[in-house]
């Protein structure tokens, strides 16, 4: 098992590895000591300010979860999954309680390290997993579901065994600390392995969060910093002792309901939130299993001292509304997805994953949570609250774009577009100005026109240009991928306008000529103008979908006036896919470009390229055939054809053809002639062509 080091020279990342043996004589000898010392001394200092410690990148980045390799292209290669999860405790007091928390961690025999964090006040939790035959997940794909449900096992076991708060983060395969010195590092090479099954996919999300407090007073707005954290602790302690003093002969093992209403008042009078005070509780009391007493005895002392249920001139309606609103914003995250237009929600305070969809079950859970806690409130009286105003509108694509950071300078569009192998000159550039497009649309910045070009990638089957295609897109947001448009249904086909972020016209060459036409009309719409399901009036839908195509066929393109809405490359080789890509920085890039005014739309210069291009793609219609085999282009100067009526080269074309040719093709064959520039003029019998018949 080796873990993975990465530090910073001369604005270069350095990477390498070591075994654990190796790194916990490095963590005991403090080769960089001197810098985490320093660290330690100026955090105090750097808290609240956006200065930045001077020798941070002296100190390297430790990777223990899982081995990765640094490809030539500088790109993350996973190489394989060390079965670690790395759970952290922060926001320490010091040394001591430190060193506590470390004495915890080693009671359970899973627990393979613990050690002191850089900055000393936290604690680093190594813990094993593994398969129940004791092996290891082998790709990155199951090893990221693997892990995900290992972090949560991990957090149910060693939260209960912890008297402090373990911070919930992402359970990455990448995470990662900085390196530490601690002269004493709790290191069990022997450490047994949590046994778990190999998960099929995520139960509940996607991403652990760190909570923050949400209720209006002082406490609940500060941010879950060390000090905040800290007066928290220090106020809940308080309270605590408060309580105890009131019951003279209580010890700890004693029926905990008569110390229950007394420490929920003091904690009330020190301004601690109802559901902070409640798993605060909970935490420091484990032996105590019956929650649902614990929240009604918090319940009943909070509505007393905040005075509801006395007599007022509150109706009982505003009664009941007022004590939903209050039970839903301490006990539940709710808020409103935009793109989808679905309601979603998360518990306060748990260990569930991200935002899920608030369906029927969450619905009937919520209100009989509501019940338990004595709302009188009706299931409509719920769904007024969660169909209102008071739930606040989110939208994905915006909120990642604008959390992705800052942009670090390096062309990552470029290179993703250079894993496409083919012989377009000018591939790369035309990729990068699309995606420009994409995210400029994704963020509303062009209401008048949609990004009508569609990059087509064309090429045999297994070249994984499927794949390629969806991995543009980060996780977060893949939920809106689609590959699976439905000409059929022009209604459905314009809702995908406003419901995904990328639409991949897969199997591009078997849309018919006569859905091509509909297509064109989609690729340009800044919007859609539609009626939703149950839906009374017809409302614009703002458009976020961008497409990009794929095809095994070269002969896909029939439009004879040109093909300027299309990016056709041919793929030589198969499209390398496996690779690590840093979408944060991706996206940043594209955000720099787009908020800094620069070019996201072909102008005539590309569209005249990518015509020119497309011509290697188009389709010979069998008129085409024809006519080439019938005629040839002539010159009035050389005299050496003549001047025929189209019905005329119409009627030539059907001699000596078994099935009679409809006279319909008549206007098809005018446009063939007009692309292949043929000299024509018109007179009173309408337009003559000149050609020279073969």
């Amino acid at each position: 098992m080796k873990i993975g080091v990465i530090r910073q020279e001369n604005a270069t990342e350095v990477c390498s590895t070591c075994s654990i043996e190796t790194f916990m004589e490095k963590v005991k000898k403090g080769t960089k000591g001197k810098y985490i010392s320093l660290l330690r001394e100026s955090l105090p200092s750097l808290q609240g300010t956006k200065e930045r410690f001077t020798y941070l990148d002296k100190i390297p980045r430790i990777y223990p979860v899982a081995e990765y390799q640094r490809t030539a292209d500088s790109s993350w290669k996973f190489k394989q999954y060390n079965g670690i999860v790395l759970i952290e405790v922060n926001r320490l007091s010091g040394q001591a309680e430190a060193e506590f928390v470390k004495s915890k961690a080693a009671l359970l025999p899973q627990t393979f390290a613990a050690l002191v964090g850089s900055s000393g006040r936290s604690v680093k939790i190594w813990v094993r997993f593994s398969l129940p035959d004791g092996s290891l997940p082998e790709s990155e794909e199951m090893a990221s579901l693997f892990h995900a449900q290992a972090y949560r096992v991990a957090i149910q076991c060693y939260q209960p065994l912890i008297p402090f708060s373990i911070t919930l983060k992402e359970p990455s395969l990448r995470q990662s600390f900085r390196m530490t010195v601690d002269k004493t590092p709790y290191y069990h090479p022997g450490a047994a392995a949590f046994c778990i099954e190999q998960p099929a996919g995520l139960s509940d999300g996607t991403s652990f969060r760190e909570q923050k407090l949400a209720e209006e007073n002082p406490l609940a707005r500060m941010d879950l910093t060390y000090d905040s954290y800290h007066t928290l602790t220090v106020t809940y302690q308080a309270a605590l002792k408060r309580a105890l003093d009131t019951l003279e002969d209580w010890k700890r093992g004693d029926e905990l309901f008569p110390l229950l209403a007394p420490l929920a008042e003091e904690c009330f009078k020190s301004g601690i939130p109802e559901e902070e005070a409640v798993c605060r509780t909970q935490r420091h009391f484990t032996y105590h299993k019956d929650e649902a007493g614990l929240r009604a005895t918090f319940r009943n002392v909070y509505t007393e001292m905040k005075g509801f249920g006395k007599r007022t001139s509150v109706t009982r309606e505003q009664d009941t509304a007022l004590r939903l609103e209050e039970f839903l914003k301490r006990r539940y995250e709710i808020r409103f997805n935009s793109m989808t237009d679905d309601v979603e929600y998360r518990e306060r305070n748990s260990t569930r994953f991200c935002f899920s969809t608030l369906d029927k079950r969450a619905r009937n859970s919520i209100a009989i949570n509501a019940l338990k806690e004595g709302i009188q409130a009706w299931d409509r009286d719920i769904d007024r609250f969660l169909h209102s105003n008071y739930v606040p509108i989110y939208n994905p694509v915006e909120e990642y774009l604008y959390e992705v950071g800052e942009w670090d300078g390096r062309d990552r569009i470029r290179e993703l577009a250079d894993r496409v192998t083919c012989r377009h000159p000018h591939w790369q550039d035309l990729f990068y100005r699309w995606f420009l497009s994409m995210v400029a649309h994704w963020l509303g910045r062009d209401k008048q026109h949609g990004n009508a070009t569609t990059p087509v990638l064309i090429g045999p089957q297994g070249y994984r240009k499927s794949t390629f295609c969806r991995i543009l897109l980060p996780p977060e947001l893949r939920f809106g991928y689609t590959d699976s448009l439905d000409f059929s249904s022009k209604r459905d086909a314009e809702r995908y306008l406003g419901r995904f972020f990328l639409v991949n016209l897969d199997e591009f060459d078997q849309i018919s000529v006569n859905q091509q036409a509909f297509l064109k009309h989609l690729l340009q719409k800044p919007s859609a103008s539609l009626r939703k399901p149950y839906g009374t009036s017809i409302q614009e839908v703002r458009r976020y979908a961008s497409f990009i195509a794929t095809s095994n066929h070269k002969d896909l393109l029939s439009d004879l006036s040109g093909n300027r809405r299309f990016i056709c490359v041919e793929v030589t080789a198969p499209i390398d896919t496996n690779i690590t890509v840093n979408y944060r920085q991706l996206y940043a890039q594209a955000f720099h470009a787009v908020m800094h005014g620069e070019r996201y739309w072909l102008d005539d210069a590309d569209e005249a390229l990518l015509k020119e291009s497309n011509e290697e793609f188009r389709q010979v219609s069998p008129l085409e055939h024809l006519l080439l085999s019938r005629f040839s282009m002539a010159s009035p100067e050389n005299e050496d054809g003549e001047w025929l009526m189209t019905i005329e080269i119409f009627n030539t074309l059907q001699e000596g053809v078994r099935e009679r040719l409809p006279m319909g093709k008549l206007t098809h064959l005018g446009r063939l002639l007009k692309k292949w520039n043929t000299p024509h003029k018109r007179t009173e019998k309408g337009s003559l062509y000149y050609l020279k018949k073969q």
